[in-house]
């Protein structure tokens, strides 16, 4: 009886290292969703024309995509050691390897979108702006990110 109480426990326990390492997991997805939702739903569609410019929507876009990449070291300080379920791309092992080169990446993403902010008036200029922003954001995915499908 002993025993089983003592082996229900630990799966209980271990149950519940999972879920909270899924839960960092799912935060930190959301946190990139978030940026993506900014730069691809909103800044891309007007770059390549599919909805109209609108300095009030770029102006809120790269407002939100701001304050989201300032929290990319703070959401990433944890390593959940698992991929969210059935997502597209993952977090390498590699940020938690080498955590000092990871949070270094976003100094340069952050002035990105701040010299956006002062120049995206048009969509010729939001077009430029956005390739800026986009190179900063691939120097750090094309080492940080996985692809899982």
């Amino acid at each position: 009886m002993k025993r089983i109480v003592i082996a229900v426990g630990t799966l209980l326990l271990a149950t519940g290292v999972v879920l909270a390492q899924q839960d960092v997991a799912v935060r930190q997805q959301n946190q990139m969703k978030s940026q993506g939702k900014a730069m691809y739903g909103v800044i891309l569609k007007m770059v390549k024309g599919e909805t109209p410019y609108d300095q009030a929507a770029v102006n809120a876009a790269l407002t939100a995509l701001e304050a989201d990449v300032s929290k990319i070291p703070t959401a990433f300080n944890v390593n959940p050691k698992e991929d969210v379920v059935n997502a597209s791309f993952g977090s390498s092992q590699k940020i938690w390897q080498n955590k000092a080169d990871f949070d270094a990446k976003v100094p340069p993403v952050s002035k990105a979108i701040a010299d956006a902010k002062g120049t995206a008036k048009d969509a010729a200029s939001l077009k430029v702006a956005f390739d800026a922003i986009q190179a900063k954001c691939t120097d750090c995915h094309e080492t940080y990110r996985i692809k899982l499908k």
